[in-house]
């Protein structure tokens, strides 16, 4: 047996886990739709990969150019697609720009390269493309983690397969500078090459495997969200806000307070015999789009039915929230519904509540039921006022 089995064999499992990659990330664009973009990337990624390390275990095999150039290539632009993707599946965003900012410079330079003799040129602009492209991903994806809601709290576990892979790719260029002529070839038997084949395999499984897991959760908090939010106007529907209200209750015992304010759009059902549903539709749409502004990110908005919405405005008291209902009032009665050439005014009707240090011991509904009466009063005042 060759001295390089060893070394051939590995290159040949990374194939496999390639191909097997391929296979998972092609499923999870074209079937199940998870992440379309960015899975489909990724499948990229795994193909051009497998492909490079296919012509790189037939180095003395096949066509020189081939195996050499053309190997060396297909690994860069694995990486640029692994660059691209893996953000992706977290923040939606396809960071094209900056990967070609890296990869074309690499590309070009590999593609007039000098093949020949110890290969240390062609070796050292691949590991430091490679690398510098797997950092990116890296920190893309840990800041993107950061940001992710659900998920902040793991970045650095999330993020760490392609740092490490970066630091192993930027070894491949520091292995040059240290031993040039003698590592440039992964054919070459050596304890370096070895190692790095070991840890290259163990990292590609490692990066597909947290990589599948982020789009999974993705998925997980997708289905998540449309069970909590409004299909209509994207804002809480009754149940998640029960629950948001049921937590700023709990809080009241610890002398943090809250507010509510009822909002219920006036002589909804006249504009919908007049116009049609779908003009309102496009009116609830509008009054959650207008009153938004007004709100911190701490505030919850939530659809309560029909043409009703409430808002939980936490540590707010009831002037507070006399002020932000009063500024919605206004907002919603300064913007017409704009609808087939037609300005037709909306207006709402507020009613707004204080979360009282005895109401600590009694249910959240009795606020709510508090903002809801005072919502009735402002109807029966002749609409559009805030009424307490």
């Amino acid at each position: 047996m060759s001295s390089s089995a060893p070394n051939i064999t590995l290159l040949l499992a990374m194939v496999m886990t390639t191909c097997f990659g391929t296979l998972i990330w092609s499923g999870m664009s074209l079937v199940a739709r998870i992440a379309p973009r960015a899975s489909l990337a990724m499948a990229g990624s795994n193909v051009l990969a497998g492909l490079g390390l296919g012509l790189h275990a037939l180095r003395g095999l096949g066509p020189d150019p081939l195996c050499y150039r053309g190997s060396d290539i297909l690994l860069l632009l694995s990486f640029a697609l692994l660059r691209i993707a893996a953000p992706a599946l977290v923040a939606r965003e396809l960071r094209w720009r900056s990967t070609l900012m890296v990869a074309a410079p690499a590309t070009l330079l590999l593609l007039f390269a000098p093949y020949e003799g110890a290969l240390v040129v062609p070796m050292r602009i691949l590991g430091t493309g490679t690398a510098l492209l797997a950092l990116l991903a890296a920190i893309d994806t840990w800041r993107a983690l950061r940001q992710a809601a659900r998920i902040r709290r793991m970045p650095t576990a999330l993020a760490l397969p392609l740092l490490l892979l970066s630091l192993l790719m930027a070894s491949r260029t520091l292995e040059t500078v240290v031993h040039p002529g003698r590592t440039a070839d992964l054919l070459i038997p050596s304890s370096y090459n070895h190692g790095f084949l070991w840890a290259a395999l163990v990292l590609t499984v490692a990066q597909n495997a947290t990589l599948a897991f982020l789009a999974l959760v993705r998925l997980i908090l997708r289905i998540e969200r449309l069970t909590e939010h409004d299909a209509l106007t994207d804002v809480l529907n009754r149940r998640a806000f029960a629950r948001e209200l049921q937590a700023a209750h709990a809080r009241l015992k610890r002398g943090h307070g809250y507010a509510l304010v009822m909002i219920d759009m006036d002589r909804f059902k006249q504009l919908n015999d007049t116009l049609g549903h779908a003009a309102g539709d496009a009116a609830l749409r509008q009054l959650v789009q207008v009153v938004s502004p007004c709100l911190r990110e701490v505030d919850r908005l939530a659809r309560m039915g029909g043409e009703e919405f409430c808002v939980l405005l936490p540590d707010t008291d009831l002037a507070g929230a006399a002020l932000v209902a009063e500024r919605m009032r206004a907002l919603i009665d300064s913007t017409p519904l704009q609808w087939q050439d037609l300005d037709w005014p909306l207006t709402a009707s507020l009613g707004i509540a204080e979360a009282r240090p005895e109401d600590a011991e009694l249910a959240a509904d009795l606020v709510l039921a508090r903002a809801d009466a005072a919502l009735y009063r402002a109807k029966a005042q002749g609409r559009n006022v805030v009424q307490p």
